[in-house]
């Protein structure tokens, strides 16, 4: 899931460094949604709005299409936060890009290219992103890169 979700904001227009840490943002939100949030908060606030008038964005939220997560700007990065932590993008390659050893760059290309190939209005929508680029192709991707992960670690 990070993978895609990466890819999909790199495609959207995201600075690579902010794309890494949507894509990790999103795996980590979605893995705790599926367990029901047990356990920590939920981020800097729930309802996505800011009280006094402010904007969302001005209230720390970004959105990529109608998808929303929590911001934090440092030196001119933007990043994600989820239950107060920023995923950067040194967690990003620990947890992520790690797994795929040798095989990474591959399977980012690869990634790259799958993603484009929808139209933006289908990247804009989480349900769509979710129901029509990720789900159909998630076991079939898994199984391609772990197997040549596996097969790279044995070379």
């Amino acid at each position: 899931m990070a993978l895609l979700q990466a890819a999909r904001a790199r495609v959207l227009g995201l600075p690579l460094e902010s794309a890494l840490s949507w894509g990790l943002n999103r795996a980590i939100f979605i893995a705790a949604a599926k367990r029901g949030f047990k356990g920590g908060s939920g981020g800097k606030g729930g309802t996505g709005t800011a009280g006094g008038g402010e904007t969302p964005e001005a209230a720390g939220v970004y959105y990529l299409g109608d998808d929303m997560a929590f911001k934090e700007e440092r030196g001119g990065v933007l990043r994600f936060t989820i239950g107060g932590k920023v995923q950067t993008k040194e967690d990003y390659e620990r947890q992520v890009k790690a797994r795929f050893g040798s095989v990474y760059e591959d399977a980012w290309k690869d990634a790259l290219a799958y993603v484009k190939k929808f139209d933006k209005e289908t990247l804009l929508s989480a349900d769509s992103f979710y129901r029509e680029v990720y789900r159909p192709k998630r076991d079939a991707l898994a199984d391609q890169w772990t197997a040549a992960s596996e097969g790279s670690a044995q070379s």
